[in-house]
């Protein structure tokens, strides 16, 4: 069990360092089917291990100003309420539910990701970029004149793109709040699909403000079920050691690809992980 859960920490790792999430995607399953937990165990296992290895991995990448602070703090502190919520939630439904559920939005992100990559490389931009959070919203990045025309824009264009923004950041940061409450995962596969293509940040900033975001939900969703959760350590805590290590190593890989390569293998990774969740959950009904 010990040498089991380290190898697949440490998988599950360098998918959360090179991409930006899905570490609770694969964690889940991997604790279910894999390690033998039951739903509810294993969405409160990978809320320690997710979160740790998130935040060790925002740590990394803020020191290479790969992270967009105020879009991470702001979107991650609007969904602490929501992730209380989905935690309460997460104790009333039915297992199955949970993976069906769990697989469906998996899906649906994987999708729009793959749609989206298709529109231009969101994941091109200099590590330069990742500071200038008043564009977000307006031109895709990885443009120079795009960039350029943002910098020109009146002050009052400027504070409408920063309060769409905003807004958009509220929105968004309250459903994956909640999400990760009642699914038991950081929600960087919603995460990442929705800073990419809802509010234009490049692949490659949105990696790090993804990990940041999964770190402030998952202890959201730690204390919320602190009262009646039970850890099982034996398992925890090789898995989180050796997500810790797959995050700082993913890092590196990730440097070495373009963010449209990033974003198509995050995507196909989702798919590959639904269809899974799916068949096993419809087969054990």
């Amino acid at each position: 069990m010990l040498w089991a859960a380290g190898g697949l920490g440490l998988i599950i790792g360098l998918v959360m360092g090179g991409l930006g999430g899905g570490g609770g995607v694969l964690t889940v399953p991997v604790l279910v089917y894999l390690l033998g937990q039951d739903a509810r165990d294993a969405t409160t296992s990978s809320v320690i291990i997710v979160g740790i290895a998130a935040a060790i991995g925002a740590v990394a990448r803020i020191r290479g100003g790969l992270v967009r602070w105020r879009t991470g703090l702001g979107f991650g502190l609007v969904g602490v309420p929501a992730a209380f919520l989905g935690t309460l939630l997460n104790q009333s439904v039915d297992q199955q539910i949970l993976l069906l559920s769990f697989a469906a939005l998996t899906l649906l992100a994987a999708i729009a990701m793959l749609i989206n990559s298709r529109g231009g490389p969101h994941g091109e931009a200099s590590e330069g970029d990742c500071g200038d959070e008043e564009l977000a919203s307006g031109a895709p990045t990885g443009s120079g004149s795009a960039a350029a025309t943002g910098m020109r824009a009146p002050a009052a264009t400027r504070q409408r793109r920063r309060i769409a923004l905003a807004a958009k950041g509220a929105f968004f940061g309250v459903l994956v709040g909640f999400l990760t409450g009642f699914l038991g995962v950081g929600g960087g596969f919603l995460i990442v699909p929705v800073l990419v293509i809802a509010m234009r940040i490049p692949m490659t900033c949105a990696i790090g403000t993804s990990l940041l975001i999964i770190a402030i939900n998952s202890v959201a969703s730690l204390v919320s079920r602190a009262g009646f959760a039970e850890f099982d350590w034996q398992v925890i805590v090789p898995f989180t050691a050796a997500a810790i290590v797959g995050t700082l190593a993913g890092q590196r890989i990730s440097d070495r690809f373009s963010g449209t390569v990033l974003t198509r293998t995050f995507a196909v990774m989702l798919i590959l992980v639904a269809g899974f969740v799916a068949v096993e959950s419809l087969g054990s009904w």
